[in-house]
């Protein structure tokens, strides 16, 4: 058995719903600026995502108490998840000889800018598992932007399990009109363009914290309720 077939056994095993190995190398430059040079000086990524249960990120736009916490819990325990399939997975590749940094699914943020040190959604798109939405998330045709995802950098020379999905919003705008605080501007993904572009991150930053503040729950989720790739939900999902 392969590295590569290996570790995908050992995902699936754990209960992953997608599986992907993604060249980094052509994101080179947009990696060292969001996370620097020790982040950005591995050429691979191995890329797994967890699907969120459907009923409750069909009832968020409900605004009830019980739902959002049920999908707060949900979101926390995915993340410990998938960092526990990262682990597993470094440890994998770390005994084979090679280079594993895991990223945290969920790891410390810009308050303002809500980046972490690495994409996930970047390393999942070039992996071939999806493409980058109007939201700024990555959708996947199996479920929409219903995942959550973790990344493991390395050196393994990984063949890359698909190239990036083209866009297929369309004209939709479905995630962009569900925004409490219109923080998307509309504009389809373009690699060449800064984030800002489509997401105004201060925007969404706010209205986490008021929510957090009449709640106790930084909670919202409308965008990825709303898209209708996510309603469209599939039996059986395959990584």
């Amino acid at each position: 058995m392969d590295l590569s077939t290996e570790l995908r056994a050992a995902a699936d095993l754990a209960g992953a719903d997608f599986f992907g190995a993604a060249d980094l190398t052509p994101a080179y430059d947009a990696i060292l600026e969001q996370g620097g040079p020790v982040v950005a000086r591995f050429p691979r990524a191995v890329s797994v995502g967890v699907v969120l249960p459907h009923a409750i990120v069909d009832d968020l736009p409900s605004g009830d108490w019980a739902v959002a916490t049920a999908y707060r819990r949900a979101y926390d325990t995915l993340n410990m998840r998938l960092d526990i399939i990262a682990s597993h997975l470094g440890g994998i590749i770390q005994r084979k000889g090679y280079d594993a940094f895991p990223v945290p699914a969920s790891g410390p943020a810009g308050l303002r800018s809500l980046q972490g040190v690495f994409s996930h959604k970047l390393a999942a798109h070039l992996a071939g598992l999806g493409w980058i939405g109007r939201s700024c998330m990555l959708i996947t045709p199996e479920a929409g932007p219903r995942v959550r995802w973790v990344t493991v950098l390395t050196d393994v020379p990984l063949e890359p399990t698909g190239a990036p999905l083209g866009e297929r919003c369309g004209s939709c705008t479905e995630c962009v009109d569900a925004c409490p605080p219109r923080a998307f501007t509309g504009e389809p993904f373009r690699p060449d363009e800064p984030r800002e572009a489509r997401f105004d991150a201060s925007k969404c930053a706010k209205h986490l914290k008021s929510v957090e503040q009449s709640t106790g729950l930084r909670v919202c989720g409308l965008c990825i309720s709303a898209c209708p790739h996510g309603k469209k939900r599939r039996r059986g999902l395959s990584g």
